[in-house]
């Protein structure tokens, strides 16, 4: 089933934040986001909330619609359908990029990656979250795919930060998320760019 199809079926994620971006992100002033994957827009809408212009990507029209018809009045994000294997993000145009939960193989994350650092001013930050490797052995839910998960080495890779010394990583580990079926193993990475 594709995305569009399980968007039109049913909202899939909550409507609240996930818990852990929201706290790290919480402290910090608004300014310009891109939501890289944004799906049905949960994290742009909770940015916008805040008084941050947002973009948030992805390639499910359907999925991005949800969100607009959940945007409050005032709310400035940019809805762009596009496969964020091939969109472009900029260079040194926000101040938050945000990837959660976006899974591809290998070569296609580490570009994605990439290219969504590229797209953080000096500054800014990067979050990048997703279900990690682990979680096919001690979690629950997510991809049953160890080709698309993430582990810490990919995501703490030069090809994904571009030169290290631009980069100030804050975290960079294995974090346990409880859920109403358990608990699921994700992937951190919370970087700062100098």
């Amino acid at each position: 089933m594709g995305w569009d199809e399980r968007y039109g079926q049913a909202r899939q994620w909550s409507e609240e934040p996930n818990r852990l971006a929201a706290e790290l992100i919480g402290p910090l002033p608004p300014g310009r986001a891109v939501d890289v994957a944004a799906g049905e827009g949960r994290m742009a809408l909770w940015l916008a909330a805040r008084g941050w212009h947002v973009s948030a990507v992805d390639f499910s029209a359907v999925g991005l619609k949800r969100g607009q018809q959940n945007a409050p009045a005032g709310a400035t994000i940019e809805w762009q359908v596009a496969d964020v294997r091939t969109a472009e993000f900029g260079e040194g145009t926000v101040d938050l990029a945000l990837v959660l939960y976006l899974h591809l193989p290998h070569d296609e994350i580490v570009d994605v990656l990439h290219r969504t650092a590229l797209a953080v001013r000096p500054g800014g930050h990067l979050l990048v979250l997703g279900h990690d490797r682990e979680n096919l052995t001690r979690g629950v839910g997510g991809p049953q795919d160890l080709d698309i998960l993430h582990d810490v080495a990919v995501l703490g890779s030069a090809a994904v930060l571009g030169d290290p010394e631009d980069w100030r990583i804050d975290r960079l580990e294995q974090v346990d998320r409880p859920t109403a079926t358990g608990t699921a193993v994700d992937t951190l990475l919370w970087a700062q760019r100098r």
